[in-house]
């Protein structure tokens, strides 16, 4: 693997170079949902694409606490290769991997006692649970895999490395969409096929990503680093908990929406479902440059160039912003006929199915650019080692999107629920732009003390 040093040189290129091979890298990741919704939503109907539909959240809070961890144990992993301390490094590396085995341990026992009652909770429509309980049971079951894959494509990026999880990717991904039609298409395995064919794919990518980090020297720590040390790992657990808890009341409060969503029947699930299929390619961009900033803060706070990071963040809010047009643009324009790849059914089923992804795409898109800030500015504050803020947007877009989706329908009917996300977007952003401005000021005093 290629380090890449982000504390000289210009940083907007700097920014794309790593920005650009994750972008694409998670273009091919969004593959494995959306081709496991275009496989069974075509192959085994509405009923079918609406039981994945209701698994979303519940799935995405796993991943999301999985994230908050792994993402949080790299930003100090990022400000020590920035510092050069690659004797610390290492020892970070070592109880990051301890910690993730405990926390893959954990993660799974309360997945497997949990799911059912997470997805009654949301109102999970009686005929289409067993589907939706077993799809999160085989996915939960593989936990450690997405653990691993998680911590190490984290501790690439901290070296600036965003080519090696673009590659374990692209395997994946091709390996993932084989086994889908096979499963599914050809063997009958139904939803269980899709399960398994996610995570057989996501173990490749595992495997790929282990090899190139036991290539990387800075990354292989020596067997007594492996003795733990409890001021380290609790500052480790300090900066990966509170994002793990910003993810998971994310994800509650799409649960909560989720819930509310169900009782307007499986026609308008299975509408809704085709559009938070999309929600992934929406987020992409957006995504790659967080993890991009995270990766630049971190590594220039290490090396104490304050102005550098200051440029940098202002540069990424720039391209963060068009890029969301693009998008949006791209969106508005060709939006059915992407949608129409997810819906099958009756003539009336898929009709109605349609106008409902439609327009809540629509909304979505014409409110993108405030996720796109939404990421930027969050990932700035984490590279800083600052997860506090973060968490308390996260709180922010919890009430928020939980909020909106209790009380808009009310007032207008189910299309209320089109506007709950955008809504908690703009919520943490209230939360996200006075932190900004906080940190600015915090770090011009740094650099007038430094310097």
């Amino acid at each position: 693997m290629k380090t890449r040093d982000m504390t000289a040189g210009n940083p907007l290129k700097l920014i794309m170079l790593l920005a650009l091979p994750l972008m694409v890298g998670n273009v091919f990741q969004q593959l494995y949902t959306v081709v496991d919704t275009i496989v069974v939503g075509q192959v085994l109907g509405v009923q079918a694409l609406a039981a994945l539909g209701a698994d979303e959240w519940t799935n995405w809070m796993m991943l999301g606490i999985i994230q908050g961890f792994t993402q949080g144990f790299s930003i100090r992993i990022a400000q020590n290769f920035g510092a050069g301390d690659s004797r610390q490094l290492k020892k970070d590396v070592a109880a990051s991997v301890v910690l993730s085995l405990i926390l893959a341990g954990v993660l799974v026992v309360a997945g497997q006692l949990g799911v059912a009652s997470l997805l009654r909770l949301q109102h999970t429509p009686e005929e289409i649970m067993p589907g939706s309980l077993l799809y999160l049971r085989i996915l939960f079951g593989g936990i450690p895999i997405v653990m691993a894959y998680n911590l190490l494509s984290a501790l690439l990026r901290a070296l600036g490395d965003g080519k090696t999880p673009l590659y374990s990717i692209l395997i994946a991904c091709v390996i993932n969409i084989g086994l889908d039609i096979l499963f599914v298409k050809y063997l009958g395995f139904g939803i269980a096929g899709a399960a398994a064919a996610t995570l057989t794919a996501q173990l490749c990518a595992t495997l790929f990503c282990l090899y190139a980090v036991w290539k990387q020297p800075l990354l292989r720590p020596e067997k007594a680093d492996f003795r733990l040390d409890g001021a380290l790992c609790g500052k480790l657990m300090g900066l990966g908990a509170p994002m793990a808890f910003m993810n998971a009341i994310i994800a509650v409060g799409g649960m909560i929406v989720q819930s509310v969503v169900n009782t307007f029947g499986v026609v308008f699930l299975a509408g809704m479902t085709a559009t938070g299929k999309l929600y992934g390619l929406l987020e992409i961009a957006a995504t790659s440059y967080g993890y991009a900033m995270v990766t630049y803060t971190g590594q220039n706070l290490g090396a104490g160039k304050i102005k550098r990071i200051k440029e940098g963040v202002r540069a990424a809010l720039i391209v963060a912003i068009f890029t969301s047009g693009i998008i949006s643009g791209c969106m508005l324009l060709f939006g059915k006929g992407i949608l129409s790849l997810f819906i099958q059914g009756t003539p009336h089923e898929a009709a109605k199915a349609m106008e409902i992804a439609y327009r809540y795409l629509t909304v979505m898109s014409i409110f993108l650019f405030v996720l796109y800030v939404l990421h930027v500015v969050r990932s700035f504050i984490q590279g800083l080692g600052d997860t506090l803020l973060p968490m308390v947007s996260g709180l922010a877009e919890f009430f928020v999107r939980t909020g909106a989706a209790l009380l808009l329908p009310r007032f207008f009917g189910q299309e209320g629920l089109y506007f709950a996300e955008a809504s908690a977007w703009m919520g943490a952003d209230v939360i996200l732009i006075i932190s900004y401005f906080i940190k600015m000021r915090q770090l011009k005093k740094y650099e007038n003390v430094s310097g």
